[in-house]
């Protein structure tokens, strides 16, 4: 018997015609800050399949059952809130721009392009590692709030940051998950004969092709670049294949990709930016391809360089200098040569907008410095580090004076603040508060809440994580074939009906700067912490991922573990794998107490401090495990004991807190002052680094 032809045959479910916006609402990204309204639609459902499809709208309306969507079309209460989330929906998306918050007016004419590495918007969506990811998210989501001409561009890549387990001995297992691209939020760009949009870029004896995806961002679009397509090698269908992977040849494709490509993109959609943002390093190579279009319009070199510089911000990150990408001029020049001869300039010319004095290597950043006429850091302490780090560029001037100014850092509130405190600021601070966040009359009003309200809100998201920390919990100690009395001994404080145990939280990369252990430098201080009051029981909980090629990250991780299995401290400190947006929201919300304790001044920023203290979280900063003292306070007895975190005299000073800090830590600020500084006339350009031409 002839075989035949197999192939995949997959069954979706119709959606009724009376529900037929679900499919709308899946495919943009305003569902990933319209925390309950939305996202609880989706998962009424079918509350199981929500959770197995790792909360995606998209894929559970691919796999769900027919008949709950038919039962769904039938319930009027269902209908009622489907309506009430449309029409939230479709306010949002009709409100006329809006100009409340931002420092310099933007036309409609104008444009923003953002680009970036990596972008976190939400699970759903896994093309994002950490805090520069969500930072780029953020950007994007207040940027649709603010009502700016803005739109992203980034990588699509199949295989996002790695899934995270650990194992009993303390040991992080990576292991990586193939995106099916028809299961993400997204959609293929296509051009006006409905043929899908792809862009081609020069390789050194090949031409690589990109397919264009787009991303619905509430107002604004993201738009993501695609090598994985038939039309290319199989090695260049892997350029993008893998966040963070690959060796030096591969991120440099990757770079070449974003930069060159993401160009090429936007000018095949007709978009003309008129602010063109690096954000990090990665994304410098768009000022070559920008240089390239200028000098084929009749520049010379200089010319065009100015022409590029003008208009262009590049936000750096990193506070180490080796934490910037660089290059060797011999692979910069395999790939860039054909550039150079349309250019008319030597390779050297080309080479000499990235190296430094003295350098031998070509370094994105030095690139990004000197294609652009505006910089900044993220931070005043980062500013103050970057400008150090890069005062060579002006060797003339002292770095104190150079133009490395600073921006601080933002989050995107919608996102990050819990839903119970957003109904509570509806009721106390009235409606419309979150079209003030920079208003501080509009905080000082928190002083109004009651404190019951604050504590039985503060008690309910501390039972939420509880709740996530126990199902996690639960996962990891089958999988690692531990005993149900191991479990239970390690779940002994866990009690989400009974949230009284004071929770500290770390979470976040785990990279040796951040000392996640520190606080275990002193185990007989930690033991005093920790045993000295029964009727006051404190909770650790640690989460993060290490990179896979950092082994003393991952050694932490495994110190960690290794405390955590001490007899007496078993229970008392928990490490919970697989740290993603959703473990790290409920985590800025639900603990007491925010741990950070880097090395000065190694953080750049700390977002997600600022997630913290906007959820009534204290934040903890130490500098020495000495400096944890600062957490506990001295009894008659001598000994030390935590302080009452879980009365409501804290749940008092919490307030003041955030009547003082909350509106200084809104991404607005950081998105208008970035977009801001590139369109000023005249703006700081005397100051701007020197070009080598």
């Amino acid at each position: 018997m002839q075989a035949g032809t197999t192939f995949n045959l997959e069954v979706n479910a119709k959606i009724p015609q009376r529900l037929a916006r679900l499919e709308e609402l899946a495919n943009n990204l305003w569902y990933s800050w319209d925390i309950m309204p939305t996202r609880a639609l989706f998962s009424r459902l079918d509350p199981a399949l929500w959770n197995i499809v790792g909360h995606s709208p998209k894929v559970l309306l691919k796999r769900i059952d027919q008949q709950r969507l038919i039962d769904a079309a039938e319930d009027k209460l269902f209908i009622d809130d489907y309506n009430r989330v449309l029409s939230a929906y479709d306010s949002y998306h009709g409100e006329q721009m809006r100009r409340d918050a931002a420092e310099v007016p933007l036309a409609r004419s104008e444009l923003v392009a953002y680009f970036c590495f990596e972008f976190g918007f939400h699970e759903s969506l896994p093309i994002y590692s950490g805090g520069l990811g969500i930072l780029a998210g953020d950007h994007c989501k207040t940027a649709s709030d603010m009502r700016l001409p803005f739109v992203g561009v980034g990588l699509l890549y199949r295989q996002g940051y790695f899934a995270q387990t650990i194992d009993s001995q303390g040991n992080q297992r990576a292991t990586y998950i193939a995106s099916d691209f028809e299961d993400l939020p997204i959609l293929p760009v296509q051009r006006e004969d409905g043929s899908e949009l792809k862009v081609a870029i020069e390789f050194p004896g090949r031409e690589v092709t990109v397919k264009v995806w787009r991303a619905r961002v509430g107002n604004v679009s993201l738009y993501l670049l695609d090598t994985d397509i038939e039309e290319n090698a199989a090695h260049d269908r892997n350029i993008a294949h893998q966040l963070y992977g690959g060796d030096r040849t591969t991120r440099i494709e990757q770079e070449i990709v974003l930069g060159v490509g993401g160009v090429r993109a936007l000018a095949a959609l007709g978009l003309k930016p008129t602010v063109w943002h690096i954000n990090e390093g990665h994304a410098a190579f768009m000022i070559v391809e920008r240089l390239r279009t200028k000098v084929h319009r009749g520049l010379d070199f200089a010319s065009a360089l100015e022409a590029v510089a003008v208009n262009t911000v590049f936000t750096t990150h990193t506070p180490v200098p080796a934490g910037h990408d660089h290059f060797s001029t011999q692979s910069v020049l395999h790939y860039f040569q054909g550039c150079c001869d349309e250019l008319g300039v030597p390779g050297e010319r080309l080479l000499a907008l990235g190296l430094g004095p003295g350098a031998t290597e070509f370094n994105m950043t030095t690139l990004a410095v000197r294609g652009s006429r505006f910089h900044n850091g993220v931070s005043k302490i980062h500013g103050e580090v970057s400008a150090r780090i890069l005062g060579d560029l002006w060797p003339q001037i002292p770095p104190e004076e150079n133009p490395m100014i600073a921006i601080t850092n933002g989050v995107h509130v919608p996102t990050f603040l819990s839903p119970e405190w957003a109904d509570a600021f509806d009721h106390f601070l009235g409606y419309g508060w979150s079209r003030r966040l920079g208003d501080q009359s509009c905080w000082d009003q928190i002083s109004d809440v009651p404190d019951h309200v604050f504590w039985s809100t503060r008690q309910h998201l501390k039972s939420q994580l509880l709740h996530l920390v126990r199902f996690r919990l639960r996962e990891q100690n089958a999988r690692n074939q531990g005993s149900e009395a191991h479990l239970d001994r390690l779940l002994s404080l866990c009690n989400p009906d009974n949230p009284t145990v004071l929770i500290i939280g770390f979470g976040r990369r785990f990279a040796t700067y951040k000392r996640a252990t520190l606080l275990f430098e002193n185990l007989d201080w930690l033991r005093r912490l920790l045993l000295g009051d029964a009727l006051r029981p404190v909770l650790f909980l640690f989460a993060g991922k290490a990179h896979p090629a950092d082994v003393p990250g991952q050694d932490l991780i495994r110190r960690v573990m290794q405390v955590a299995q001490m007899p007496e401290f078993e229970g008392k400190i928990l490490l919970v794998e697989g740290y993603d947006l959703r473990l790290s929201r409920r985590m800025v919300s639900g603990v007491d107490v925010w741990l950070n304790n880097p090395v000065y001044p190694l953080e750049a920023s700390g977002t997600s401090g600022m997630k913290a203290a906007i959820n009534g979280v204290v934040t903890c900063r130490c500098s020495t495990a000495g400096g944890a003292k600062a957490m506990t306070a001295p009894t008659a007895g001598r000994s030390s004991r935590p302080l009452p975190g879980w009365t409501r005299r804290a749940a008092i000073a919490r307030k003041r807190a955030r009547c003082t800090k909350s509106c200084r830590i809104m991404s607005f600020r950081f998105t208008t002052s970035a977009t801001a500084a590139a369109i000023l006339p005249n703006g700081c350009s005397w100051r701007s680094a020197p070009s080598p031409v």
